[in-house]
């Protein structure tokens, strides 16, 4: 049974298109071979009898009549009437033999037509006889042989064959053509509009503003579009409420923040309370950047619009960026590799990486590559992913605990918000691609990530 239910998945289409048709089309189909079967079992086939009993009637006819007078003019006479009267030629080859036959009729014939007149020529002239389908397009040759020689008949085809069997055939066929191209051409454009639609929301999770769509199709697929629509509206008022939110929440707290610098900044030194001085200043500078990261967490990186980029040069840049800030990080990877990126974005994400191993790591390596993507069970590969990892030597994280450190305000280890490794992955997801944690060859931590080419 799995094994059959394998089969059947196998040889389904993968489309809805593809679906949609055979389930219009194999009902169609079966319904027409079925009547096919009755059509001819129950007419076609009495008819065929018939004109092959008859034909055969008329052949035992000709031979008796020959037998009952052997001599040339009598034969003569009968060959001329037979031509005149049955449409029929005939020739008599004296003293040839046609040798061994087959059981004509318990043999498996070709065409059910040669089964019935084999079996009319067994039951009503019951002499050995041979028939010729192939030799003539037009004739069927059929040789009896006779006590004193062998009888060759040429029959017209005509004579065998009923017209009504063609037309049905034709009609089938058309009908079944004529419902597929009709099908095929109505179901392409609904799944066209449900193709669109699977665009639409493809572009819209990778954070490209398509605009509203325009229903099409059917009424279920317009109903879809139409929710689409206000899904968009919906989330893009949601975006925008809350990064308008905390932009505010963001000014009024860097307000009383600059205060306390500025107060800070023109307190009388004391150098008893020098100390104490720096250590509020630097908690007053981190609750900036914590500020200023809880911001660009929530706003994201929507308002860049994917554009065709160099990713190696990009790494290339931040990892230049990391080294003045006294990193130790090596690059591998090829000149150039230009695919459809949010540069600023991508730029944030790697920076966020290289920060988090230069906190923990002393050496680096960071490279880029091109590999090919893997395709579901049963279907064909397409495209590839585009590759950066980033290796460090540092104590690295166990793995129950990896994909815990993408969780928003996780912190893992002592100071930063919790947010790096947050945006990182969201970044990279609104790219369409995934980031995920691993061991490293240098004995740390390695960050995988992956954007599609």
């Amino acid at each position: 049974m799995p094994r059959v239910e394998k089969l059947f998945r196998a040889l389904m289409p993968r489309g809805l298109l593809g679906r949609s048709l055979l389930i219009i089309l194999l009902p169609l189909v079966i319904v027409q071979a079925i009547a096919l079967q009755i059509f001819y079992g129950s007419h076609l086939d009495v008819i065929s009898r018939r004109l092959a009993a008859a034909l055969a009637g008329e052949l035992s006819l000709v031979v008796e009549l020959m037998q009952r007078d052997p001599s040339p003019e009598h034969r003569a006479w009968v060959f001329r009437e037979v031509a005149w009267r049955l449409d029929m030629a005939l020739a008599f080859e004296p003293a040839a033999t046609l040798g061994q036959t087959p059981d004509r009729a318990a043999s498996l014939p070709l065409l059910p037509l040669e089964y019935d007149l084999a079996r009319a020529m067994s039951e009503r002239v019951g002499r050995p006889f041979d028939a010729d389908w192939t030799s003539d397009p037009r004739s069927v040759i059929i040789r009896i042989q006779l006590p004193d020689g062998v009888l060759h008949v040429e029959a017209p085809r005509k004579r065998l064959f009923n017209a009504t069997l063609y037309l049905f055939m034709l009609w089938l066929v058309g009908s079944a053509l004529l419902m597929f191209a009709i099908a095929a051409l109505f179901m392409k454009n609904q799944v066209r509009a449900i193709r669109r639609l699977a665009g639409a929301a493809e572009a819209f999770g990778l954070g490209r503003d398509i605009g509203p769509i325009k229903p099409e199709g059917a009424a279920e697929v317009r109903q879809a579009a139409q929710a689409f629509n206000r899904m968009q509206d919906r989330i893009r008022r949601f975006v925008a409420q809350r990064t308008d939110m905390l932009a505010g929440i963001s000014h009024d707290l860097r307000t009383p923040l600059t205060r306390m610098r500025l107060g800070l900044a023109v307190l009388p030194r004391n150098p008893a309370a020098e100390d104490d001085i720096a250590a509020i200043t630097q908690d007053v500078e981190e609750m900036e950047r914590m500020v200023a990261a809880y911001l660009a967490f929530a706003r994201g990186e929507g308002g860049e619009q994917p554009r065709a980029a160099d990713l190696a040069e990009i790494v290339r840049d931040v990892a230049q960026k990391a080294r003045r800030d006294g990193a130790e990080v090596a690059v591998q990877g090829p000149p150039a590799l230009v695919l459809q990126l949010r540069p600023d974005a991508l730029r944030r994400c790697l920076a966020n990486l290289l920060d988090n191993a230069r906190k923990h790591a002393r050496r680096i390596t960071v490279a880029v590559s091109e590999v090919p993507r893997e395709a579901a069970p049963g279907a064909r590969p397409s495209g590839g992913w585009a590759q950066v990892t980033v290796d460090d030597d540092g104590p690295g994280i166990p793995p129950a605990q990896r994909e815990e450190a993408f969780r928003p305000f996780a912190t893992l280890s002592a100071g930063g918000t919790g947010l790096g490794l947050a945006i990182a992955r969201d970044i990279v997801r609104a790219h369409g691609g995934d980031i995920v944690l691993e061991e490293s060859p240098l004995g740390g931590l390695r960050a995988r990530v992956r954007l599609p080419v």
